[in-house]
């Protein structure tokens, strides 16, 4: 019998409180195991908030989220990567990886420092890390719980290319290593061209699904002419109706 699928999302309507209209509304996914899946739209569409309703911070909504056929909020907690690091300024950056799951041990916490570069950081406070390196952290936090749902906020914003390049090479690796389902959030469509194996574009008030498309060649073998074409696709769907 064949597995259903990783994550199942059937939001009816996600109203914030005096709002108008809903911000998500009439909206269904259902995603595969070890997929990586780039939600791609414009700021502010309610990307992030889905985001949150995955991961069972937000339950004001009307539907169902189920992680494994687990109710979101119910359900193992996934790893998570902010739009900023969110490192806890009075810890070093090996006790940042330990404070998420008491049975991280300092050697995991070590080595997972290790898989990102930062071997000789985890004595390191966040103070004393370059903006790149609090990244690298934060994506080792998250990879270091095992979970099989990663969700990742805009992780490569405020980044110049060079940190850009450097973090998603990093992040590719891990996905590789571990191969969790990994759902990440993004406003431009050439992250989602880069990473993803599969982008769904959103855009609207209420938010709601304008394409789903599926990037089949792994990131690893996407050369200058792929990239060039999973950007043509994802900027021409984007562009139906609305666009991206």
């Amino acid at each position: 019998m064949a597995s259903g699928p990783a994550l199942s999302i059937d939001i009816s309507a996600k109203r914030f409180a005096g709002a108008s209209q809903p911000l998500l509304a009439d909206l269904e996914l259902a995603i595969a195991s070890s997929s990586v899946v780039a939600l791609v739209g414009p700021s502010g569409v309610g990307k992030s908030t889905l985001l949150r309703v995955i991961a069972g911070i937000d339950t004001a909504f009307s539907g169902d989220v189920l992680i494994a056929g687990v109710a979101a909020h119910q359900a193992s907690t996934p790893g998570f990567v902010f739009q900023d690091p969110r490192l806890l300024p009075w810890l070093t950056a090996a006790h940042n990886i330990m404070a998420v799951d008491p049975a991280i041990s300092a050697e995991v916490a070590q080595a997972a420092l290790a898989r990102v570069g930062l071997a000789d950081a985890g004595a390191l406070y966040p103070h004393q890390l370059s903006g790149g390196m609090q990244r690298r952290v934060a994506l080792a936090r998250a990879f270091s719980v095992n979970a099989r749902l990663l969700l990742l906020d805009e992780p490569f914003v405020s980044l110049d290319r060079t940190l850009v390049d450097e973090i998603q090479q990093l992040f590719l690796q891990l996905v590789a290593q571990t191969r969790p389902t990994v759902i990440f959030v993004s406003h431009l469509i050439d992250d989602a061209a880069r990473l993803a194996d599969r982008a769904v574009l959103f855009d609207g008030r209420p938010a709601q699904i304008v394409a789903d498309i599926a990037l089949p060649i792994p990131p690893a073998q996407r050369d200058d002419a792929t990239l060039t074409d999973y950007r043509a696709q994802l900027d021409a769907a984007g562009r139906q109706p609305y666009s991206v």
